[in-house]
């Protein structure tokens, strides 16, 4: 240690003796001025005349004026003095600016010559301090208290070397080079030595016992904050890591938790007082990332844990962060402030290119107030696991995450650079109560003896408390900021809104009555009652209809209303109060002109449509009864679709055309629903099932189709809407589709052998052929002119195909009785009646489409004949004997001559005209 002793006074006495030198500069560049402003060089205050300051400043001090003021012509005129002594500033500022940005521009030299070597000296000096002890225990020369009592005075002669530097050569040094922090280094020197060798006192040697050592190592931490003040922020940044690493190293076989997080907060809370006086960035995210750390490494390592320590520790942190720093200024103006009044050894505002990366993101919302709320988050949900996996009692654990939680929340409606604290508060609100009602109550059965039902009260109104607090907190921050910050507004509305409503649901799923629930159902109705108020008064306040705040309340308030509609309610009443409650926010429109009160109706019909796919019955299957039409169904299906009915007529008006659609297509799909189920009900002997449906039923559906199509035509006619244009032609074709693919394939009597019914004519083939050909044909006489000539067409084709097989059907009917499959076979009778009917029909048909001008009936006929034709030939030419295959021929040429001579009348005809 004595040998190094020189070596360190010498460089002591260089860096002192430097700026001595400086200063001996300055003094003789003074004293030139004065010679020269003796001499005459520099014009001297006469008649109330001053020296211009810029010029004074501009001007070198070494170098001569490169034209004198002097050598002007003296007109006596003080103002041509002045202008041209102006001039003469302005020439010479032009150098200056430019030494100044080669001296921006550092070289290689001067990085490693003036920074380095700084860095690597002050690393030496820690080290020199290190090394020297260890010498002197191998070699034994001196005692362990006289050796630590050394490295004592070696860090003190350090710190006092950096503070004699900082007075007497920070003023003169280049700025440029500020950042090489002389001062800083030495110092940081002087506190590692001086912390290592308390340490070594305690921990080694045993000279001090653990709380004389834990008190004077907080004593040097806090005292490096201090000099942190006068040595920048690096300084800073190794006191705190010093300090909150002293109750780690100080040992205690009996903690105290309020001793240790009572000593971290205050060693935070001096870090945070000294960055809000310098506008520092980084040391306080630090500080918020070390004392966020330690009450998980207490939970983690401790035998014992009491949380109420952590709690306070966290709610310090978010508080501080709150009202001392950063405050009420944003993350961007501090860092624009960052050095605006920055003492003379303090870091300077340009920093390294190694460092920038790390300047820029703590001058993010990603630094100081990022840390301080994902830290606080973090450590509430260590508070649950813990109390989750440890037995610790639940109510305080609950207690205290909501307390952190709410706190967070807070901060981000206090401060409009926080958004992320007001989200990631919001998540973890649903997050941790999740897992309390999921995980604990899971496993718990609530009974009178044991307490458990009280302890679950107590735990459900701490969670749903904690949903309120955010729409407490939620109105504060719009009375505060809703007009200047409205962005900001609308997240805060959506959190206000979803967050309780969320946290409600989840705790209504754990604990609620799933008949009827008053707790949540009351906390659903209040929520929804005061967010509406909510609403008008943020709408009163901004008078806007559009805005955004105001529809995100109004929307939340309607899901409130719903949620406590399902906790209050049960089966069918639910579903059909819904739609209820959307007209009621429907007509709340017409007081408030606020675009989202119409959209509630659609959202309540969309619920009430998923509520009726979850149960089709609408009440319990057993509850039903079997009595067709006048059952629960008719009230289920029929009330929502009458008042989807109603929403539609009365938004017949309405500016938006969406809105309109929607309710239209919405009202539409009910009603036929509506009717579909309860013909299903009807036809299945009462009973709902997903078994497959008979002819019967499915021709009941596609005459519905048809007329729905029909309907929805008419009210297109009577007020235009794409919803009623478009919806009657794919219904149309639909219809189209099953008949060709059920009544024609699948479902037909001929290919399944099903019981045509008693009755010769009104029987199952008129139901499933006859009536839809008839309703086909009035459909395409009505759409003929007011639809696409394709889709006309498609319905006159359709009804020509049904009248086909009715009449084909009946044929057979006719001759095989009440059941026609086809493995039965033929008779003679019934395939020459084919041929004479299917020509009737193509006879039929011909007239009609001349009748009407309808190509399409017209081609359908030609196609019927030639099927009559063929058949003639191929079938009954084989199989008819004697009088009925001549009867056939002969009726078959009669019946083409009579159509040649009709297509020969009409087309004279048309020459004629033409």
């Amino acid at each position: 240690m004595m040998e190094l002793l020189p070596l360190v006074i010498l460089i002591v006495g260089i860096v002192v003796l430097r700026g001595h030198n400086l200063k001996i500069k300055q003094l003789e560049a003074r004293v030139q001025e004065l010679q020269n402003a003796l001499a005459g060089k520099i014009p001297a205050a006469d008649a109330g005349e001053s020296i211009p300051a810029a010029y004074a400043a501009k001007q070198p001090l070494q170098d001569e004026p490169k034209v004198a003021i002097a050598d002007a012509p003296n007109t006596g005129d003080p103002a041509l003095v002045a202008r041209e002594t102006a001039d003469m500033a302005e020439e010479e500022a032009a150098p200056s600016a430019a030494q100044a940005s080669a001296q921006a521009k550092e070289s290689l030299e001067s990085t490693i010559g003036a920074r380095w070597a700084v860095w690597v000296g002050g690393i030496a000096l820690a080290l020199g301090g290190i090394f020297m002890v260890k010498y002197s225990i191998e070699s034994g020369l001196l005692s362990p208290g006289v050796r630590l009592a050394l490295a004592a005075l070696f860090g003190l002669a350090l710190i006092a070397a950096g503070e004699v530097v900082r007075r007497r050569a920070a003023p003169v040094l280049n700025n440029a080079f500020r950042n090489a922090m002389i001062p800083g280094v030495l110092t940081a020197a002087g506190v590692v030595g001086l912390f290592g060798s308390t340490y070594a006192a305690h921990a080694i040697y045993e000279f001090i016992g653990p709380t004389t050592a834990f008190i004077l190592l907080a004593l040097i931490s806090l005292a490096t904050l201090g000099l942190s003040l006068l040595h920048g922020q690096a300084l800073a940044g190794l006191g705190l890591l010093a300090s909150m690493v002293t109750p780690a190293l100080i040992a205690s076989t009996a903690p105290r938790p309020s001793v240790l997080f009572g000593y971290l907060v205050l060693t935070w809370l001096a870090t945070l007082l000294a960055s809000r006086l310098r506008r520092w960035l980084i040391a306080p995210s630090l500080a918020n990332g070390l004392l966020s750390f330690w009450p998980l490494l207490y939970i983690a390592f401790s035998p014992v844990v009491d949380l109420a320590p952590v709690t306070l520790s966290m709610l310090a942190m978010i508080g501080g962060t709150i009202f001392l720093w950063p405050g009420h200024y944003p993350i961007s103006e501090a860092a624009n402030k960052d050095t605006a009044t920055a003492l003379p050894g303090d870091m300077p505002k340009q920093v390294s290119a190694g460092t920038e990366w790390i300047a820029f993101l703590a001058r993010q919302p990603l630094g100081m107030t990022l840390t301080a709320a994902i830290g606080a988050l973090a450590v509430s949900l260590c508070l649950i696991n813990y109390s989750l996996r440890h037995g610790y009692p639940i109510v305080d654990a609950t207690f205290m995450f909501a307390a952190i939680v709410a706190a967070v929340a807070a901060f981000g409606a206090g401060r409009l650079h926080a958004a992320w604290a007001t989200i990631l508060s919001a998540l973890v609100a649903v997050v941790g109560t999740s897992g309390v009602l999921t995980n604990w109550i899971a496993g718990t059965e609530p009974t009178a003896t044991d307490g458990t039902a009280s302890l679950q009260n107590t735990v459900l109104c701490e969670v749903l408390g904690l949903g309120a607090l955010f729409v407490l907190i939620g109105a504060f921050f719009l009375r505060r900021f809703a007009k200047a910050e409205k962005p900001y507004a609308a997240l805060w509305s959506l959190v206000m809104a979803a967050t309780p409503l969320a946290i409600a649901t989840v705790s209504f799923v754990n604990f609620g009555n799933w008949t009827l629930d008053w707790l949540h159902g009351l906390y659903g109705v209040g929520l929804a009652l005061v967010l509406i108020a909510l609403a008008e008064w943020q709408h009163r306040r901004d008078g806007e209809a559009l805005n955004l705040p105001t529809n995100i309340l109004a929307a939340g308030s309607f899901a409130a209303a719903a949620f406590a509609l399902h906790t209050l309610a049960h089966h069918a009443i639910a579903t059909i109060l819904l739609p209820a409650v959307g007209i009621a926010y429907l007509l709340a429109g017409r007081l408030r002109n606020w675009p989202v009160l119409p959209w509630t109706m659609v959202a309540a019909l969309v619920i009430a449509m998923g509520r009726i796919a979850w149960q089709p019955t609408i009440v319990d299957p057993s509850e039903l009864g079997t009595t067709p039409v006048f059952n629960m169904l008719l009230a289920g299906y029929g009330i929502p679709a009458g008042l989807a009915v109603l929403a539609a007529f009365i938004t017949r008006h309405s500016p938006s055309l969406r809105l309109r659609n929607a309710l239209q297509a919405l009202a539409c799909f009910l009603v036929l629903l509506t009717i579909a189920i309860l013909v299903r009900h009807a036809t299945n002997g009462g009973v709902l099932n997903d078994a497959a449906p008979t002819l019967g039923e499915q021709s009941i559906y596609t005459l519905l189709a048809i007329g729905a199509s029909a309907t929805l035509m008419a009210l297109d006619l009577s007020a235009a809407s794409p919803v009623f244009r478009y919806g009657a032609m794919a219904l149309g074709a639909i219809s189209v589709f099953m008949i060709l693919t059920l009544h024609l394939i699948g479902l037909n009597p001929f290919m399944t052998g099903e019981s045509t019914g008693h009755i010769p004519f009104f029987n199952l083939l008129l139901l499933a052929y006859l009536l839809p050909a008839a309703a086909y044909g009035g459909l395409a006489l009505f759409a003929r002119s007011r639809r696409p000539p394709p889709y006309v067409a498609m319905l006159a084709v359709a009804a020509a195909v049904m009248a086909f097989a009715w009449a084909t059907l009946s044929v057979r009917r006719f001759w095989q009785g009440e059941y026609i499959p086809f493995w039965n076979g033929f008779i003679q009778g019934e395939l020459y009646s084919y041929s004479v009917v299917w020509l009737l029909i193509g006879i039929a048909l011909l007239g009609l489409g001349a009748r009407f001008e309808a190509r399409s009936l017209r081609i359908a006929s030609a196609v019927l004949v030639f099927i009559a034709i063929v058949k003639a030939f191929l079938i009954d030419m084989a199989n008819l004997e004697g009088f009925l295959r001549a009867l056939s021929f002969i009726g078959l040429g009669a019946v083409l001559i009579g159509i040649g001579l009709f297509y020969q009348k009409i087309l004279t005809a048309r020459k004629a005209t033409g």
